[in-house]
């Protein structure tokens, strides 16, 4: 509540621009500005942080997206903190219902990239060159964010649905589910998690999309751990079984102290041969009063 309260989440637009399906939100009216009932915001807040939990634990993406000047910054900052996708530019038409289509956008920019590096404008004029950056400059604007995503998200996060009206429209016809930060001259109405609070002021902003965010990495902390433990039962059902690497009878160590006699493998008697004696003609003359010495 406090950190609600000192980033003034509570403070909605002029009571003359406010949406009347808002109202079951709003706590009273202080100099013509509506106050937010901060209660319902945690109790919002509460919803959409399980709901976003619980769609990343489920091995689905989160799409973050604010594209006024106050949530830019956040929202980028944020959604590469937690390893998803955002769109802090421009919403560009069929970005959900016409995927296919961005796909090929998206190919596009990785290829102008690649071509960047591996020496292919050393062989383009200038104005080829200032051509091809000037077009990878605008799609890394607009779909750097979602550059290296390959399906649909699972949920999307919404600053001010009134300026994202588009993906709103969009998100609910293919769907997916909306978590969405509501103003007082918003409409919550087809919103899955509506969290009323102010859309404008940056702390704000920031701390809503910090919450978010944080859930994801929740998440994912979640799955790692799951995959821990996994690879621990694993481990365990590993013992028994004999692999190259397992330990040979032959190789494992022998405590001196207990091991007697009648352990140790009697090795059988190697054949003799017999020791031919020398003739006499091969043996050497030796001078015995030279090898023992004379007194």
């Amino acid at each position: 509540m406090k950190s609600l309260l000192e980033s003034g989440v509570h403070f909605g637009h002029q009571v003359k621009r406010w949406d009347p399906r808002m109202k079951k939100y709003i706590f009273a009216e202080r100099n013509g500005i509506h106050i937010i009932d901060l209660q319902k915001t945690i109790q919002a807040i509460k919803d959409a942080y399980d709901a976003v939990r619980k769609t990343v634990a489920g091995g689905k993406t989160v799409l973050f997206v604010g594209t006024k000047k106050q949530a830019q910054q956040a929202i980028q900052k944020e959604a590469e903190r937690c390893g998803m996708f955002f769109v802090n530019n421009r919403w560009l038409g069929g970005m959900l219902t016409n995927f296919t289509t961005i796909k090929k956008s998206l190919l596009r920019l990785k290829k102008l990239e690649k071509m960047e590096v591996d020496g292919t404008f050393e062989n383009l004029t200038k104005k080829e060159i200032s051509g091809l950056g000037k077009e990878r400059a605008k799609l890394q604007k607009n779909l750097g964010g979602i550059k290296e995503m390959k399906d649909l998200p699972g949920i999307i996060f919404i600053i001010d649905t009134r300026k994202e009206a588009i993906a709103v429209t969009e998100a609910r016809r293919m769907g997916i589910p909306i978590v969405a930060v509501v103003d007082t001259n918003c409409n919550p109405d087809g919103i899955d998690f509506p969290i009323p609070g102010n859309d404008d002021a940056i702390r704000a902003i920031t701390l809503f999309t910090q919450i978010i965010a944080n859930a994801v990495v929740e998440a994912d902390n979640e799955v790692g751990l799951k995959i821990i433990e996994t690879l621990g039962d694993e481990d365990e059902t590993m013992e028994d079984i004999m692999t190259d690497v397992s330990i040979k009878e032959e190789d494992q160590e022998i405590d001196i102290e207990s091991f007697t006699a009648t352990d140790a493998p009697v090795p059988e008697p190697a054949a003799v041969e017999p020791v031919s004696e020398p003739d006499e003609e091969d043996v050497l003359p030796v001078d015995v009063d030279k090898i023992l010495g004379e007194e």
